[in-house]
């Protein structure tokens, strides 16, 4: 990789030459831990859900056991390894931040481990981010009936590899598009806060009827929001809701519709946003619902429950929640975020969620009006996000732009970071 000018080699050509030294994925084969395998302590479980927008949400991955991650002799990543996911959600990358303690890939990841000396961690994942390498990864994948890349295809794809000081300029300016990226997805995680922390207050510890039942101003509303509650609790054999509100079953409200199967779908471009049972995978040209919605997990050991502010797409492997009655969406939403939906097993081979027991689910209803208010204020702080999601998918498909004219030598380091500069 000597010279001035950008070399294209395979990614078995670097590993021969010594700038990838690992690459492997989490396959353990017969030994992959179970389901009941995991838990809320020991070493994180890194799967394609766990990289987002760029970044590795390793709070958020299942734990195994410290036992039973002894007994597997591969699959732990280190700082700086560049993760890409390669079965069933492709082409999503990331590098491995600082972490102290385990972390361990599972069958949908692969990670690459580089000679910094020969090729950076930051350049090669905004590469594999790149339109040009995810159209070699859809390549393979047209040629296959399964939606995988795996290791040894993977082994076949080129990666174009400039000198050292070039990867680095390359880096530092596509790198801080993606900076802005993480700062955005950063940002909406605190609005994601905020709502839960709302809903918390309104519909589980009741705040503004124990307020108003105290004779007090309920904290932070104004009187016409505190006035639609009540001020007083009736009790029912199941258990305590204010006055006024319904308690029924969540059948009563609402059906769960299946999703339909999708032969393919883009990673990072598309009009509607595509879920499946562990929530966004990429994008699609056509909608299955045509409003916001709240998709179920309904096939898979990680089941999920996810809210789309807009029109989407469905897979087959999840429900969509369509009411029978007058419903915000948005308490719906985090209504049902307190279930653990993955405990409604329909008792099949693969964990699936039952419909049945999920329309015997007990609930507590708030009037039209109180739920409308909360969709409401919540809702301004969805369209805040959500303008944050659509410029990071600007900020991303700019990155694919400037990519392969940076590497051409059609636009310099400084016309680049120029153009970043503006679109952030």
């Amino acid at each position: 990789m000597a010279g001035d000018a950008p070399v294209r080699m395979t990614i078995e050509a670097l590993i021969a030459s010594g700038a990838i030294i690992a690459h492997k994925d989490g396959n353990y084969g017969s030994s992959y831990p179970r389901v009941e395998e995991f838990g809320t302590e020991g070493v994180p479980f890194l799967t394609a859900k766990s990289l987002r927008e760029g970044y590795v949400d390793i709070d958020g991955a299942p734990r195994l056991g410290n036992n039973r991650a002894d007994e597997l002799t591969f699959g732990f990543v280190q700082t700086d390894d560049v993760l890409l996911s390669h079965n069933a959600t492709i082409g999503r990358v990331a590098v491995v931040p600082q972490h102290k303690g385990r972390l361990l890939v599972g069958t949908s990841l692969t990670y690459f481990r580089l000679n910094p000396q020969r090729l950076l961690p930051r350049y090669l994942a905004v590469y594999f981010a790149g339109a040009e390498f995810q159209n070699q990864l859809v390549a393979v994948m047209s040629h296959s009936t399964r939606n995988q890349v795996p290791v040894t295809a993977q082994r076949k794809l080129h990666v174009v590899v400039p000198p050292l000081a070039e990867q680095k300029a390359i880096a530092g300016v596509l790198g801080a598009l993606d900076d802005k990226i993480e700062l955005n997805r950063r940002m909406n995680a605190t609005l994601e806060s905020m709502a839960r922390a709302l809903f918390q207050s309104w519909f589980v510890d009741f705040d503004p009827v124990r307020a108003r039942l105290d004779g007090r101003q309920p904290v932070g509303m104004d009187n016409a929001i505190a006035e639609l509650f009540p001020a007083h609790f009736d009790h029912a054999a199941e258990g305590v809701a204010p006055t006024g509100w319904s308690l029924k079953r969540w059948g009563d409200i609402a059906t769960l519709e299946y999703g339909k199967s999708i032969r393919h779908y883009r990673e990072s471009s598309g009009e509607y946003r595509v879920f499946g049972t562990n929530g966004p995978i990429g994008f699609h040209d056509e909608a299955l619902c045509n409003s916001e919605g709240i998709v179920i997990g309904r096939k898979g050991a990680y089941r999920g429950v996810h809210y789309s502010p807009s029109p989407f797409f469905v897979i087959d492997t999840a429900f969509y929640l369509k009411p029978k009655a007058t419903l915000d969406l948005k308490w719906a939403y985090y209504e049902l975020m307190r279930f653990d939906i993955n405990s409604m097993d329909s008792g099949s081979a693969i964990p699936s969620t039952s419909r049945d027991d999920f329309y015997g689910i007990p609930v507590i209803v708030p009037p039209p009006k109180i739920q409308a208010a909360f969709g409401e204020i919540v809702g301004g702080w969805y369209a805040n996000a959500f303008a944050n999601l659509h410029q990071s998918r600007t900020l991303a498909s700019l990155r694919d732009t400037l990519l392969p004219k940076l590497l051409s030598g059609e636009l310099s380091v400084a016309e680049a970071s120029r153009k970043a500069d503006i679109t952030c």
